[in-house]
Parts: C-alpha cells; sequence; structure tokens
C-alpha cells in the first residue's frame, strides 16, 4: 500500500469528500488509466470520462471487478470503493441521463492516481489493457514494439495461504503471489477477524501469470495437487472453515475448467470437497503474511506436492 498524505487518509480511510472543482482530475483529459491511489488497482479508463458539470471526476463505467458498490451509512446513496483494498473513490448514481449508459460514478481526485496511455521512455503501456488487477511486460523491437503481454489472474483457496502462496509462486509463468482474504461478508477483515471463523472469508491466494507462459488450467491443476481437496473446512493440522478448499473463478472459461477437473478427480476416486465461486473482493492480508515461507527461509508444514492427474 502507498504512504498517504493527511487529506488522502480523510477522504479514502475516513470517507470524507474534497471540495467541489478543487480536484486535479475534475478537468483532466489525458488519455490514460485512473488508479486506486492507495493500492494502484486500475479503476477507470479515460475513454469513460465525462463532464457532468458536478465539480469531481465522472466515470460512466468503470473496469469490470475494480469498483464495488456499498449502501452509504446515509440510507439514500451507493457508496463505491476499491474492491481491491476497500478505499472510498465516492459515489455512484443511476437514472440521471447524463450519456447513454445513464450512470455517473462521482470520484474523489484524492482517490485516484493516473498512468498515461503510453510513456515512450519506458513502453508503458495502459493497464486497462490488462484485467484489473494485472501487470504488463513488453519486449522492444528492431522495426515496431512488439505487442504487450496481458497478463490473468487467477484466485485458490487451499488451506493456510503461506504454503499455497508459496507452491503456486514456485510456478514457471507465475509474475506475483497474494496472500489474502476473500469470499466472506465483512470489508477489509484483519487476521483476527477471519480466525474467528464467523467473518465467512477464506485465506487465499491472488495469483497473476503470463498465460503464453502456463495455463490457466495448468495452475488449477497444480493447486489439486499442493494440497488435499478431499478435506472439508481444514487442511492438515489447520481447521475452520478459513481453510476450506475454494477456487473463486474471474471468467466463465475458469469456472468450466475448474468444473471439469473436479469431475476427472471424482472420477478416479477423489471425494472432491472444492467449492467453485464467483471471485468477489479481494483483501490483501497484512504484511508479514506475504511471501511468509521465503522470508522465514523455512518450507511449507501442510502443503506437499502430491501427483493426481
Amino acid at each position: 500500500m502507498k504512504p498517504l498524505n493527511d487529506q488522502e487518509k480523510r477522504v479514502i480511510l475516513g470517507k470524507g469528500t474534497e471540495a467541489p472543482f478543487s480536484g486535479r482530475f475534475y478537468n483532466h483529459q489525458e488519455s490514460g488509466t485512473y488508479v486506486c491511489r492507495q493500492c494502484g488497482t486500475a479503476l477507470y479508463r479515460s475513454a469513460d470520462k465525462f463532464d457532468s458539470g458536478c465539480g469531481w471526476p465522472s466515470f460512466d463505467d468503470e473496469i469490470p471487478g475494480a469498483v464495488k458498490r456499498l449502501p452509504d451509512p446515509d440510507g439514500r446513496r451507493t457508496e463505491i470503493v476499491c474492491a481491491r483494498c476497500g478505499g472510498h473513490l465516492g459515489h455512484v448514481f443511476v437514472g440521471e441521463r447524463l450519456t447513454p449508459r445513464n450512470v455517473r460514478h462521482c470520484v474523489n481526485s484524492l482517490s485516484l492516481d493516473f498512468i498515461p496511455a503510453a510513456d515512450p521512455d519506458s513502453g508503458r503501456t495502459d493497464v486497462a489493457n490488462n484485467t484489473a488487477h494485472g501487470v504488463s511486460q513488453g519486449a522492444a523491437s528492431d522495426r515496431q514494439p512488439a505487442p504487450v503481454a496481458k497478463s490473468d489472474t487467477a484466485i485458490f483457496a487451499g488451506g493456510c495461504f503461506w504454503g499455497v502462496e508459496y507452491m503456486l509462486g514456485k510456478q514457471s509463468g507465475v509474475c506475483r503471489v497474494e496472500s489474502g482474504y476473500t469470499g466472506g461478508r465483512i470489508p477489509n477483515p484483519t487476521y483476527e477477524e477471519v480466525c474467528t471463523r464467523r467473518t465467512g472469508h477464506a485465506e487465499a491466494v491472488r495469483v497473476v501469470f503470463d498465460p503464453r507462459q502456463v495455463s490457466y488450467e495448468e495452475l488449477a491443476r497444480l493447486f489439486f495437487e499442493i494440497h488435499d481437496p478431499t478435506q472439508v473446512d481444514r487442511q492438515g493440522p489447520d481447521i475452520g472453515n478459513q481453510y476450506r478448499s475454494e477456487i473463486f473463478y474471474l471468467s466463465p472459461e475458469q469456472r468450466r475448467i475448474a468444473e471439469r477437473l473436479i469431475g476427472e478427480l471424482r472420477a478416479k476416486g477423489y471425494d472432491v470437497a472444492t467449492r467453485v465461486t464467483p471471485a468477489s473482493a479481494f483483501w490483501p492480508a497484512e504484511g508479514y503474511h506475504q511471501r511468509y515461507y521465503e522470508r522465514k527461509g523455512t518450507l511449507p508444514y501442510c502443503h506437499v506436492y502430491t501427483k493426481r492427474f
């Protein structure tokens, strides 16, 4: 997470509102992607920005899966937050007929950063061309720039996230792994809250990967082979619903692959308990949980590779 100044904390953490017509992005016209000031997640494309006259940056669409809607405490409006970190963005309004999409995301400039569509010095490309939480990679060519590879994202839960993160992070083609919480009822939970077993969240790992090097199916097969998918609400000595086996899919194709692999395992005699669930907000775990085994110099105690396919 990026450090925030006092004004940014008031808006992003305290759910405040900046003064109208005061934000640096209100009349901003550059082509590119608007990202979360706190965590860097891509939220809005410049092509979806319009001048609503309200005094705040306005968008009539968001990058799929990047923005979460919540009932506002005032009982009238709908709050919008970053789906990754929960940072306050502003409010969304429907039915004003300001654009053909009939939606207005009214966003505080203090909640945003901006990435230009192209940076000729670095070769960086608009991150909105990738998934909401993805990364971009490109290679130079003597005649013309090579196409920028699109990354993809997968979310798996299979017991303690330390071991799942460690094992999946070793796979060639994986760009980034991140431990966190998902599938539950409360926003931005702490580890202690998840351990009460009352939040409904699972310990999960978000995997950003290069599909040119490794497919989603290869990662899903590996997932089924680094934990015991027949155990219910536990993995080895770790017991509780936060340790359940679950795949959180981000597309119909991911769901199809997960369900097919479960069918293959059941045909082999495995009583698979793994759930297949639509992905929802993913809340990154505390810093001390990230790259746990790598930092400790030890190996997972309840995750070992077992060939099943």
